[in-house]
């Protein structure tokens, strides 16, 4: 099972949608700035949040993270994907209130080189892959057993 959260009219295939907005794609009318999320938890073996996370308050930011770590499997992937958070197309948004760079997505990996997981101590994923092109994809891997 795939979840594509905040997918609005454009849900990956093969995917279940949710969205705040009721439009077509959208399988799940759900806020994720709102918690919990109405699915079991481990229901999900991938999780996409594509053009998204940008958009979502900073001091929900954790709670959001925490929020997928709880539905997604034991093992299973994360990928997100925002404009870098300075770039024109960051910016250009006046909705993007969330700006990320490659070491936000540090304070999500307890094995991390740095400390950052330390300052907040969230559920621990491991970053798998970090790519920047024209926009920051990361990919991230739930970490633990809970």
């Amino acid at each position: 099972m795939m979840l594509d959260i905040g997918c609005g009219e454009f849900k990956y295939e093969n995917s279940l949608g949710m969205d705040k907005r009721c439009v077509s794609g959208v399988d799940v009318v759900a806020d994720a700035e709102s918690f919990p999320y109405p699915f079991k938890d481990k229901s999900f073996d991938i999780i996409i949040m594509s053009h998204l996370f940008e958009h979502i308050k900073p001091w929900l930011s954790i709670n959001v993270m925490d929020e997928c770590w709880r539905v997604l499997r034991n093992g299973g992937g994360m990928i997100l994907s925002v404009p870098y958070g300075v770039s024109d197309r960051y910016i250009q948004d006046p909705t993007h209130c969330n700006p990320c760079n490659e070491l936000t997505f540090s304070y999500f990996d307890p094995k991390h080189g740095s400390k950052l997981w330390n300052v907040y101590k969230p559920k621990p994923w491991e970053i798998f892959k970090i790519d920047r092109q024209l926009d920051l994809i990361v990919t991230l891997k739930k970490e633990g057993r809970n």
